[in-house]
């Protein structure tokens, strides 16, 4: 018995949680039965699988918060964001895999819960399980599609979500590219932003931004979880039983959760997440192999590549990291709108450095710029670099100048395609880019460093 308690509070001291801030959170939980009488389920595999959703939940904001982050309309009994977070046995590293919503599924022979009534098993939209059945329908069509054991279940609603980052004092996101969208009102210039709930909400809620739709927003929720994790980290809220009750009640507070989801779990994660670093997780987007999946009734959905798809959720049931290559080293390359290959370059010297606009043609020529290879001397000497660009070639400006951190964006109207840069004392270096398409999904796997902004800002 002695050796049994000793044991217990060195766990809770590892964690930094005391057994009654822990007792006092799990009696605060709203509990759902997500797993009754479920039969024929996937066999376990190692770590722990827990299918977060998140869900509408507006009849929980008040009305001004409604009007300032455009929650308007009436709440509905509907999910658009759901996620498998593993975490591995080791209780070291975290993989999130996003289900886009609009994901073609088929649901399983079920009753309806309110009505009793029986429905055949048949096709639908991944996110119309939940308005069909509820979190049962929900798991048991996610274990059907996946062939994943579901350990626990997480809903997520708009209230907790804006109360959680408030509480941690915001989480900082960056963006190389404007970021405006009319039906949430998020309006963000390129650049790093500190966002509290409501902007945070409107962040992982915009769809309007390009032409990638859900599939862009899925991966700026990756982004920010990312984020989450980070700021949670380095805030020292898991090493802090107080900070972290409020953090955990802020969560807890409006989410439902299975009834295995208790005191135990929660202790569980907080050791697992006090160890915690961007590095640690890992995210990816199932692999989409038909973008426009008509079906009757139903209209487009998103077919899932079957093979990679089967690849992917038999390393999560074996508990094997998805991103096998070493570490990243340096930032990541930069997310951007136009292929480098397209912007049009010329380099001047605007400072006293001999051979400094060689140097700078060359590093962007390697980065994939197309630079006219005849650096020149600028009139003047500038105090920083500057790009001068034609506004009608905004987004070419902005890939270059997002290879040059901290230069100055300057518009010339009638300058024609050609950027003109002049490097400036500042200059380090040419940062790497990378085009990204918004159209076409992206099934790369990356770790949580790489797109926080420590290391893509």
């Amino acid at each position: 018995m002695r050796a049994v308690t000793t044991l217990s509070v060195v766990v809770l001291a590892s964690a930094g949680i005391g057994h009654a801030v822990v007792t006092s959170l799990d009696a605060g939980i709203a509990r759902i039965d997500a797993f009754k009488d479920m039969k024929n389920r996937p066999r376990a595999g190692h770590g722990m699988n827990v299918l977060l959703v998140g869900t509408d939940g507006r009849d929980k904001i008040s009305e001004q918060e409604r009007r300032a982050y455009r929650l308007g309309g009436q709440p509905c009994h509907c999910t658009d964001t759901m996620m498998i977070v593993h975490i591995s046995d080791d209780r070291e590293r975290a993989t999130v895999v996003s289900l886009p919503r609009d994901s073609y599924a088929e649901v399983p022979a079920h009753t309806d819960p309110t009505t009793g009534r029986q429905h055949p098993a048949h096709a639908l939209k991944l996110n119309g399980a939940y308005a069909e059945g509820g979190p049962q329908l929900t798991i048991r069509t996610v274990e059907d599609l996946t062939h994943v054991k579901i350990d626990h279940y997480l809903e997520v609603d708009f209230a907790s979500f804006m109360r959680t980052v408030d509480v941690l004092g915001g989480v900082q996101v960056c963006t190389a590219t404007p970021l405006k969208d009319t039906y949430t009102g998020l309006d963000l210039a390129p650049g790093t932003h500190s966002l509290m709930g409501g902007q945070a909400l409107q962040y992982v809620r915009a769809r309007h931004l390009d032409g990638a739709s859900d599939l862009g927003r899925m991966k700026r929720q990756q982004r920010f979880l990312a984020a989450l994790i980070e700021r949670a980290g380095s805030s020292g809220v898991l090493l802090n039983p107080i900070r972290f009750r409020d953090v955990t009640r802020a969560v807890l507070g409006s989410v439902r959760a299975d009834e295995g989801f208790g005191a135990d779990e929660l202790i569980d994660l907080g050791r697992a997440m006090r160890n915690f670093r961007p590095s640690s997780s890992e995210f990816v987007t199932v692999p989409i192999g038909q973008m426009n999946y008509k079906v009757k009734g139903i209209g487009s959905t998103l077919k899932w590549d079957r093979a990679r798809a089967e690849q992917l959720f038999a390393s999560l049931r074996d508990d094997k990291p998805l991103a096998v290559a070493p570490p990243h080293r340096g930032p990541a390359p930069v997310p951007v709108e136009v292929d480098p290959r397209q912007v049009r370059v010329q380099v001047a010297n605007g400072t006293g450095t001999i051979g400094l606009a060689k140097r700078v043609d060359a590093a962007l020529a390697a980065a994939g710029f197309a630079t006219n290879h005849q650096p020149v001397t600028a009139p003047a000497h500038v105090p920083r670099t500057v790009v001068s660009y034609d506004p009608r070639w905004d987004r070419s400006a902005r890939t270059l100048a997002a290879a040059l951190p901290g230069s100055e964006l300057r518009a010339v109207p009638g300058q024609g395609p050609l950027m003109k840069l002049t490097a400036g004392p500042d200059f380090k270096d040419v940062r790497k880019v990378r085009l990204e398409d918004p159209t076409r999904p992206d099934t790369t796997v990356v770790r949580g460093s790489e797109v926080v902004c420590s290391q893509n800002g």
